[in-house]
């Protein structure tokens, strides 16, 4: 209800000390204040992105903030995703996000889905909010709250992190462009790597996430000028900012329902494929791994496929790195080639996923070798805990 009744909004006492720097910005005032408590925004996610946007959405007094959010807080994620703390550790995101909201401002009604979004929900939990932002790391999901955004008529503050890069807009608003005029189709599954294989700047989500809070806030107020029609591009690195124009695409196919969404970003496809190749792909565990390495055999090369900073991180004693990317272009192929001289191979990485698709690409080549179940993070978790995990 971006037209709120304001006669039928008050503010209590305390609140008037809590936004009396806003209340004195003649864009804000006592109207805008009592808009921003008006307001329900609901933020898909509470990790790098949803973290600075959740604190200060609340802070400066958002009436009413959907969350939500499956996910349990990580160790790792504590590097970027500042809402949560370490005695939080193993516990729900939406929990530790609600506790720190409501210790920021109590005034704050926060509503939790502890769920996935799928297209089976989405509609109903995104029909009661004002504005929907992004705050999601993956193509079926955006893919899906955009859907939903264009069928329910609500503006999508959307942003994304990767690296030192950083990018965000605003789609579905005043007749402006929406995801898929941005991405009319989602890249093949793999070719863009997550924040988890490719690292991410911890400071960077910070930079976009209140970028999107900004946003989202002068929606509310109906002030300035949105990113509606621009993306913002952010490269942490060289500290530059730039923008491209978006429009609408007239041709772009009428969304008129939910589809399935990793069937459309060939995930569905990607995951039979992959365990089919898993099926046809001779695997070891750690524990037989440790047990070859322990036997003293010499007939074999224990291939890292990790990029050269996580083998200064962690290794398998007796690893020799060739980097996937290398690999992928050829001249790695012919590294492994002369490595092997006659003797088997056995490859892993952080979790298998890279293995297993570098011995696929070597397998073309006449290359057959067994992929480590797990990679080094199963070798720290359950033979040697004295290997760093990351």
């Amino acid at each position: 209800m971006l037209n709120p009744n304001l006669d039928e909004i008050q503010l209590q006492k305390e609140e008037y000390e809590r936004y009396s720097r806003h209340l004195i910005l003649p864009e804000v005032g006592l109207e805008g204040q009592k808009r921003l408590k008006a307001a329900s925004v609901l933020c898909i996610g509470s990790g790098g992105l949803g973290s600075p946007l959740l604190l200060y959405l609340a802070a400066a007094g958002i009436g009413r903030l959907g969350l939500v959010d499956f996910d349990v807080v990580d160790s790792s994620n504590l590097q970027r995703q500042v809402i949560h703390g370490t005695s939080w550790v193993g516990k729900p995101k939406i929990q530790s996000a609600k506790d720190r909201i409501l210790e920021i401002n109590p005034y704050c009604q926060v509503d939790l889905y502890e769920t996935r979004l799928t297209s089976e929900n989405a509609l109903d939990i995104l029909e009661p909010y004002d504005i929907v932002v992004d705050g999601t790391d993956n193509f079926p999901t955006r893919y899906l709250v955009n859907d939903a955004c264009v069928l329910l008529n609500k503006p999508n503050v959307y942003g994304s992190i990767f690296r030192f890069e950083g990018q965000a807009t605003v789609f579905n608003y005043e007749g402006g462009p929406n995801y898929r005029d941005l991405y009319p189709e989602p890249p093949p599954p793999g070719m863009v790597p997550s924040c988890a294989e490719g690292g991410v700047l911890g400071i960077l989500p910070g930079i976009i996430g209140v970028i999107q809070a900004t946003e989202t806030v002068k929606i509310v107020l109906g002030q300035g000028t949105t990113l509606s029609g621009r993306l913002l591009l952010y490269d942490a690195l060289n500290m530059k900012f730039r923008e491209l124009k978006l429009r609408p695409n007239p041709e772009r196919p009428v969304i008129e329902k939910l589809i399935d969404y990793e069937f459309f970003c060939g995930i569905t496809q990607a995951k039979a494929e992959e365990a089919k190749q898993q099926m046809e792909m001779q695997e070891m565990t750690v524990q037989e791994l440790k047990e070859l390495l322990e036997s003293g055999a010499d007939d074999f090369v224990l291939l890292d496929v990790r990029n050269p900073n996580e083998y200064e991180i962690a290794k398998i004693p007796g690893s020799v790195l060739v980097p996937l990317p290398d690999i992928e272009n050829g001249t790695g192929v012919e590294k492994v080639k002369e490595l092997l001289n006659g003797h088997k191979l056995v490859a892993h990485c952080k979790m298998g996923g890279r293995s297993a698709k570098a011995l696929g690409i070597l397998k073309e080549s006449g290359i057959k070798g067994i992929n480590v179940k797990g990679g080094i993070t199963a070798w720290s978790r359950e033979i040697d805990p004295s290997v760093p995990e990351y």
